[in-house]
């Protein structure tokens, strides 16, 4: 028979077995916290998708990995969010190939000017096996490229008058991002290339430090200088597509049934921010428009296209082992 007290000690060691159990099985797993780079604001069609695509991976995760995004670039400039994301101190990152070129060298191809014929053409040509091919250039500097968003087409903008022919760019101060294919762009038109950061761009027209720059409708609009630029003339030089990017060790880390969640909500993400671009492109040149801006047709862009020839005559002399990928972007939009 036992003894009250042995009774006692009995009660006590379930009764502290079942709370560990309880206990094991009410405590969730550590969720996963990833941070993500976006250096755009929050209302911005990329920041809109980034954020969905965020919800949508903890909500099917079911919270084992909580993504949160930090827009307006607080994180750092691109240059820095790209190493950051290449070493793992960042999970993920929406990047423009633009500024990639100094670390993929393919990438680069993507700034040829007027190497895409059109929006359309862009998406088709990196959705399909030619984009697989500039997401393995990327893996191999350790970034998971799990889809490509749109930037538009971008364009010059200037304080001082429309850009009709190469010769109206003759002695303009142009801003461009950090990569010598686009100061290269602007010598051969005759004006001078100023690199820095986006973020620069608008205190630099007011002061005059430059006349113009290039880019979308919305970052033209979003960040200010169609306040004080007020020409934007549709060169369309550049058709920059952008890649939802994972760090190649957070990706690694991930299971299998992770990496389908992750790749499907970055899939969704795209197909979204392709959308919301269209519309905020048509508002941000309403916009533009209401407050007095000048925007002009350019009709003969063939006349800067033949300017841009000795840039591609140098890139391939350059990189002869991409020869075969510039061709065969060409020829897929013909």
């Amino acid at each position: 028979m036992l003894t009250n007290k042995t009774a006692n000690h009995s009660n006590i060691l379930k009764v502290t077995a079942l709370a560990g159990i309880v206990s094991a099985i009410s405590i969730p797993a550590q969720a996963e916290q990833w941070r993500g780079w976006n250096i755009h604001p929050p209302s911005y069609p990329n920041s809109i998708a980034l954020e969905n695509f965020a919800d949508e991976v903890a909500e099917k995760t079911e919270g084992r990995i909580e993504p949160k995004v930090y827009h307006n670039a607080v994180l750092g400039d691109q240059p820095d969010a790209i190493e950051q994301t290449r070493n793992g101190a960042l999970d993920f990152a929406n990047f423009n190939m633009g500024p990639m070129g100094p670390i993929v060298p393919a990438t680069n191809i993507l700034s040829l000017p007027f190497i895409f014929n059109s929006a359309d053409d862009m998406y088709r040509v990196m959705d399909g096996e030619i984009g697989d091919r500039f997401a393995d250039a990327l893996a191999e500097k350790d970034l998971v490229a799990l889809s490509w968003f749109g930037s538009g087409a971008r364009s010059l903008y200037n304080t001082d008058h429309p850009v009709q022919t190469p010769e109206d760019v003759d002695g303009l101060k142009v801003r461009v991002m950090n990569n010598d294919l686009y100061v290269q762009m602007i010598d051969e038109l005759g004006g001078n290339a100023t690199p820095m950061a986006y973020s620069e761009v608008y205190q630099s027209l007011k002061t005059g430090v430059i006349d113009g720059a290039e880019n979308n409708y919305p970052s033209y609009e979003s960040s200010g200088p169609y306040e004080v630029a007020k020409y934007y003339s549709l060169t369309e030089h550049l058709i920059l597509p952008e890649c939802l990017c994972v760090a190649k060790s957070t990706w690694e880390a991930l299971s299998e049934e992770d990496r389908g969640i992750v790749r499907e909500a970055a899939e969704n993400a795209a197909e979204e921010q392709r959308q919301l671009w269209e519309e905020r492109a048509q508002s941000s040149r309403q916009m533009a428009l209401d407050a007095g801006v000048a925007i002009n047709d350019v009709n003969d862009k063939a006349a800067f296209q033949e300017k841009m020839q000795p840039i591609y005559d140098d890139f391939v002399q350059e990189h002869p082992d991409l020869e075969t990928l510039v061709e065969d972007i060409q020829t897929t939009q013909k």
